[in-house]
């Protein structure tokens, strides 16, 4: 029921509007104006309804979800749920306020690029994670304009209101096709050196990769219902565990392809360094009523004996330069010095990884980068050879010894895999 604040006043029965297409006369003007709320500017507003005060709040939690990520270097996806918790927001608010988080973040260069084109002098932190926010509801989230302003402004200081709502009406009335911008790594959201670095391994490929990697992904899930990315569940396969065979996963977090290679009826141990990912697939292993023993471990030194396994998988850890839809605020944390150090770190586990193997079994290396240094770039282990074979499932193109899946391939995260075979 209605608070009796939003009852009209005395009197204002008799000067409704009338109906569509009929012009108001001066009175009837200055009645809807009497029924409306003064702002700050002086203006004076349609009184909003409960749909708008929703949308409104959910800009807020969107907004202070931002300025952590953006101001205290929290991640998108430990502090998005928290707060959407905490909040009264119904579903479909929820998933509004989601899409401003993660969009803002991927597209965070390029709505910095359009408020720096409009903006007459910078502004300060704050004030520019509010201008972001409503510079991607205009520009790339297809937000109504008059919304995205004046419920924007409304998020603002009354100090710094003026100024929010002069650039981002300067947005409004602008069209992002005619934006000339500073790079193409600005026009596509994402620091230099990434752009560069993916235009060297892919050449004319990187920009679709890019593109892809813009776009929210999708949720797709197994048959026994476990939600995994499909590009995942393809290096799965290839390991082409079966029954009676001992298989070791030994970066497993969080379990998507151990359970999937579980499945299969083959005994497969799961290994992860830290112990709270380590219980992530004890739990997803549970949850599907899976015999999955779980070891937490260092995969460069690996609590098992030399040769135990007739298949191990290396899903080694990585940059997740092709896994950036659902990582929204990877490419901003993610250096080129990050890329060598992990590059050490992956032809490290390789070896251990290599010395499970029992003669004639297999080794199957994946990263979900695109990177060639993470991937294709590692020398084969001593005593191994690559095996070519097409891979049983997925839209893999070859690569050099190896195989890659781009985004843009079959819309899922771009991974590259190796597939060895030790030698008896």
């Amino acid at each position: 029921m209605s608070d009796q604040r939003d009852l009209p006043p005395p009197g204002a029965g008799e000067m409704l509007p009338p109906p569509t297409g009929v012009s108001l006369n001066r009175k009837q003007r200055r009645a809807m104006l009497q029924t409306g709320r003064k702002t700050d500017a002086g203006i004076t507003e349609a009184k909003p309804t409960s749909r708008t005060a929703a949308r409104k709040k959910a800009r807020g939690v969107a907004l202070d979800v931002l300025r952590r990520i953006e101001n205290d270097g929290a991640y998108a996806n430990l502090v998005l749920g928290p707060a959407l918790d905490a909040s009264t927001l119904s579903v479909q608010d929820r998933k509004f306020a989601t899409e401003l988080v993660y969009g803002s973040t991927r597209m965070r260069r390029a709505c910095d690029a359009i408020v720096d084109r409009f903006a007459h002098s910078s502004p300060d932190e704050q004030t520019r994670s509010i201008l972001r926010l409503g510079a991607y509801q205009m520009a790339f989230a297809g937000v109504p304009v008059h919304a995205a302003v004046s419920e924007t402004v409304d998020l603002a200081p009354i100090k710094t209101r003026g100024f929010v709502n002069a650039v981002l009406r300067r947005i409004a009335d602008f069209d992002v096709a005619d934006m000339v911008w500073p790079s193409d790594a600005a026009r596509l959201s994402y620091p230099e050196w990434i752009l560069d670095a993916l235009t060297a391994d892919l050449g004319d490929d990187a920009v679709g990769a890019l593109e892809k990697m813009n776009e929210a992904p999708g949720v797709t899930a197994r048959d026994d219902g476990y939600v995994q990315d499909f590009s995942s569940l393809w290096v799965a396969y290839a390991v082409q565990a079966t029954a009676g065979e001992r298989v070791l996963d030994m970066c497993s977090a969080p379990g998507g392809k151990a359970t999937a290679m579980a499945g299969s009826g083959a005994t497969v141990v799961a290994s992860d360094r830290q112990a709270h990912r380590a219980v992530l697939v004890q739990d997803n292993a549970n949850r599907l009523e899976l015999d999955l023993p779980v070891v937490t471990a260092d995969g460069i030194r690996p609590p098992f004996r030399p040769g135990t396994f007739d298949a191990v998988l290396l899903d080694a850890p990585c940059s997740g330069l092709g896994a950036l839809r659902r990582r929204a605020d990877a490419r901003w944390r993610i250096e080129p010095t990050d890329v060598r150090d992990l590059a050490r770190l992956q032809a490290q586990l390789l070896t251990s990884a290599a010395a499970m193997v029992a003669p004639g079994g297999r080794l199957v290396y994946s990263v979900c980068t695109l990177l060639d240094a993470e991937s294709v770039d590692h020398t084969t282990p001593d005593g191994f050879e690559v095996d070519d074979t097409e891979p049983p499932s997925g839209r893999w193109r070859r690569h050099r010894q190896g195989w890659r899946v781009l985004p843009q391939d079959a819309d899922t995260d771009g991974m590259v895999m190796i597939r060895y075979r030790r030698r008896p």
